[in-house]
């Protein structure tokens, strides 16, 4: 899978001597019947991000993949393709994030998501908005939290990425 891009913290290269945590995610940017791309809004961070979620122990990326974009999107996905991976060196928490980037098509009835009580807190608000409108939204973002900004850098990269490839 190509890399999209690293992300740092403040823009700065991650520190050689310091200890990650590795966490490896998968994401879609999943399209509707109406060209519409499913986006979450984070209102207690102030930002929007793509469906998706860590991979479980004994998990395929593609198993998580579904798994995620069922529960926070509330449909099934078809059609998926590659987009890439980001990297992300989150020094403050010191976490190293391995996102797998998907383009999907969102496929059956559509139904209520199931969040966490973590996405719960967060106030996770699904919304499905044009292409075109999804990078202008989240390029206008402000989060308000340390993840939100590394978050927000990710997904842009990768709805940008979808949009040179497939639209």
């Amino acid at each position: 899978m190509e890399l999209i891009k690293e992300i740092y913290d403040d823009g700065f290269e991650q520190n050689a001597d310091q200890a990650y945590r590795v966490r490896k995610a998968a994401r879609a940017v999943v399209i509707n019947d109406r060209d519409e791309i499913a986006l979450l809004f984070v209102t207690n961070g102030n930002y929007h991000k793509l469906p998706g979620g860590g991979i479980e122990n004994n998990e395929t990326i593609y198993d998580a993949l579904k798994r995620e974009v069922e529960e926070e999107v509330g449909t099934m996905i078809e059609d998926i393709e590659e987009l890439g991976l980001t990297i992300e060196y989150r020094g403050e928490v010191a976490q190293l994030q391995i996102s797998y980037g998907y383009k999907a098509k969102a496929t059956g009835e559509l139904k209520e998501p199931i969040y966490t009580e973590e996405e719960i807190n967060d106030g996770f608000v699904l919304r499905w908005v044009p292409m075109h409108i999804a990078i202008e939204i989240l390029k206008q973002d402000q989060p308000t939290n340390y993840i939100g900004k590394f978050i927000q850098n990710r997904d842009l990269e990768l709805l940008m990425k979808a949009d040179e490839l497939f639209f």
